[in-house]
């Protein structure tokens, strides 16, 4: 395990704050962008708003930004009437969010919706549910499910554009909804950067200093990853024997299901995180482990547990889905595994990690503070929105 001195702190959300206060902010500069989100949270919301508005309240000279959510309701015409752009991020369809919609279009304002995953077309609930390790036998499951893919879907074609986060995904919206479609990767917001930076560089100082255990991390965020953890158990198992000062180390919610029970005394276990201390549980581990399904879900994935690794000095491995493929380049800044390579890929690593670990730690460090820190995207952001004024 990487030796480092950084000690947890106390988080606290940085986006909550008051409707007069956003209100105000909404109003700051020359072109005005509305975002909506049904309740603020720690995932989809902080990539897809709250770091675009960090970026143009700060970078930005003619562009104010900012958000609002279900507790606005009642103040939601006012938004509307400031605001030369809304973009509607991963909300289901209801006479609310139809009302909004309708409202700025009867006003001339442009409509966008955001979405950050395949996540809108019923025609793949069985992929979707099946690749999440669903209770497919369940019937609650299929209602549950079928009604928050189609509500999602149906805000999606009342919207005049979408705003996404890769290619592949772009191109799945396209056929749903014959919309356009433009592209703002995941990114590093301040508080990230910040943080993760001086983990950095203090690993530089330490010339990469460790103990004598290497950690894999497996950083799952939700248990519906329990099948893509399966994809490589096998070659956990053989690995995890091999390199008895080996431990994996999962944070997040995963039910380990398969022969790695065997080998608890090797594993630890971490509740889920917040996006702050989470950089120093990453940081920590030497091996980050991204292994995905192969299918049209999965390739719709964005890279951002890559460039979380990466920020941090911590070396990665995934499966050369879409998105992995395009943001990775293998033995350079990080490993693409197949899913028959694994053991093979991780054995090699594993015995030759303090001969070859630094080079490519700092050249994926580089590569994603230039494509992936915050203070690197206001060009495009802007030239997204603009096109919308």
């Amino acid at each position: 395990m990487f030796i480092l001195d950084y000690k947890p702190v106390t988080y606290s959300d940085p986006w909550l704050r008051s409707y007069q206060d956003r209100i105000k902010d909404l109003g700051e500069k020359e072109k005005k962008v509305a975002y909506f989100y049904e309740n603020p949270d720690n995932s989809t919301f902080r990539y897809r708003i709250y770091n675009m508005i960090q970026v143009l309240q700060r970078l930005s000279s003619n562009i104010s930004a900012s958000y609002f959510c279900n507790s606005d309701r009642d103040n939601l015409n006012s938004v509307i009437e400031i605001a030369d752009v809304i973009i509607i991020c991963r909300t289901k369809y209801t006479d609310n969010i139809n009302r909004i919609i309708s409202l700025a279009k009867a006003k001339g304002k442009k409509v966008l919706f955001d979405v950050d995953d395949f996540i809108f077309d019923t025609s793949y609930t069985h992929l979707i549910l099946n690749t999440l390790d669903q209770d497919l036998s369940h019937p609650d499951v299929w209602d549950v499910w079928f009604a928050y893919i189609g509500r999602l879907g149906e805000t999606l074609k009342l919207c005049d554009g979408a705003i996404t986060t890769n290619e592949f995904l772009a191109e799945r919206i396209r056929c749903f909804a014959s919309k356009p479609v433009q592209i703002i990767p995941n990114f590093l917001n301040d508080e990230q950067m910040n943080v993760s930076s001086k983990i950095f560089q203090q690993k530089i100082r330490s010339e990469f200093k460790r103990d004598n255990k290497i950690h894999l991390g497996y950083f799952s965020g939700s248990p519906t990853h329990n099948k893509d953890l399966a994809l490589i158990s096998n070659a956990l198992i053989k690995i995890l024997e091999k390199y008895p000062n080996l431990i994996l180390r999962i944070v997040g919610h995963l039910d380990l299901k398969n022969s790695l029970e065997k080998y608890r005394s090797q594993i630890e276990f971490f509740p889920f995180q917040d996006f702050i201390n989470l950089q120093n549980l990453i940081a920590e581990t030497e091996i980050n482990l991204m292994p995905l399904q192969d299918n049209i879900f999965t390739n719709c994935k964005s890279e951002l547990k890559f460039f979380e690794a990466s920020i941090v000095g911590t070396l990665s491995v995934a499966s050369p889905t879409f998105t992995y493929a395009n943001s990775i380049k293998d033995d350079t800044t990080g490993y693409l595994a197949n899913s028959f390579e694994w053991f093979d890929k991780l054995d090699s690593i594993i015995s030759s990690i303090d001969d070859c670990c630094s080079s490519i730690l700092e050249a994926s460090y580089h590569d994603a503070e230039q494509k992936y820190a915050w203070y690197n995207q206001l060009e495009l952001i802007e030239n997204t929105l603009l096109k919308n004024m």
